[in-house]
């Protein structure tokens, strides 16, 4: 009977050749990857496509967002809880694991590439916490590691897994040509909880407001955010697509200019009055407006009240609000 594995695929060059090297080690694979306002899956899908194998999309926003709340290893360089979060990933993808009757979990680390989470202790915090010990594969690095019970059991063929560790990628990459894989993206990037402008954002929203309402997280990715002296949190878009996303919901507000071109801007839960008006005259400060119209005239939803706003426009009375 042939040997079967879950490899959890981000897209980059390490996923995609753990996949080819467990195949080549016998055993047949599907790929997972997870999906978040803080990462996308969309290298993901093009990599597995590009494999010729089955992908698994896993919604993993409830679950980070849980880590963000309380990391038990806490953070990395932001708010990045990279130990959790993969120990999390990797229980859920084992939970699909004996759903479907699979062998093993695999993924494409590689020992000591990063030197906080990719250390030999903490992969092995990660196994521990993930509770799949002897069914965890790091195939590219597996020679370095303890025999997993597949290898064990003669499933999968030990020999033709690899003993890669370092920073270096020149085995990576010409590991890459023996295989054909010709587009992966940079290793760097991709998490937002990387980012220290987002952390700022985010940091924001948790202490002011909430991480539980799934909209508000997914908000942070678009415009400008600022926090007004009354509490009210105000996103202002940044160009044309952020103002096309930047739509209310019950009990929101909306603004945007009526006789120039301008931001939109969004206040979700506004909480006073004096705030709105701010928010009024920072959508001006930020519009492009010809010095002969006048005041700007600024539409106000959901009442539809249209409200001009005295000059000056001065942009820089906002700085001390702007979070990001």
């Amino acid at each position: 009977m042939k040997c079967r594995g879950f490899s959890l695929m981000s897209g980059g060059l390490d996923s995609q050749l753990a996949v080819r090297v467990l195949e080549r080690a016998g055993a047949e694979v599907e790929a997972i990857c997870f999906s978040s306002p803080f990462f996308s899956p969309d290298t993901a899908i093009q990599s597995a496509k590009a494999l010729g194998i089955k992908l698994n999309v896993i919604d993993f926003t409830d679950d980070v967002i849980s880590l963000i709340e309380s990391p038990k290893h806490g953070f990395g360089g932001a708010m990045n809880p990279c130990i959790d979060c993969h120990s999390m990933m990797i229980r859920r993808a084992g939970e699909l694991m004996v759903e479907r009757g699979f062998d093993f979990i695999a993924t494409g680390e590689v020992m000591g590439q990063r030197p906080m989470s990719q250390n030999k202790q903490s992969l092995g915090i990660v196994e521990r916490d993930s509770g799949l010990k002897g069914r965890l594969v790091r195939p590219l690095s597996a020679k370095l590691l303890e025999p997993t019970i597949p290898e064990e059991d003669g499933l999968l063929d030990r020999e033709k897994l690899l003993d890669i560790q370092g920073r270096g990628r020149d085995r990576q990459i010409q590991l890459a040509e023996e295989f054909g894989i010709v587009e992966y993206p940079s290793p760097a990037g991709g998490c937002k909880l990387t980012e220290e402008g987002f952390c700022r954002k985010l940091k924001d929203l948790k202490d002011h407001e909430t991480l539980a309402e799934r909209r508000l997280v997914e908000l942070l990715a678009i415009g400008r955010r600022f926090r007004l002296p009354g509490g009210s949190s105000v996103i202002l878009g940044r160009d044309r697509c952020d103002n096309a996303l930047l739509k209310g919901e019950k009990g929101d507000v909306i603004l945007a200019p009526v006789n120039c071109p301008g931001p939109t801007a969004l206040v979700p839960s506004l909480k006073c009055e004096a705030d709105l008006e701010l928010a009024a005259e920072l959508v001006c400060s930020y519009s492009k407006y010809d010095r002969l119209i006048g005041d700007i005239v600024v539409q106000i939803f959901p009442e539809g009240a249209a409200k001009a706003v005295p000059r000056p426009y001065v942009r820089e009375k906002f700085k001390e609000f702007q979070i990001c």
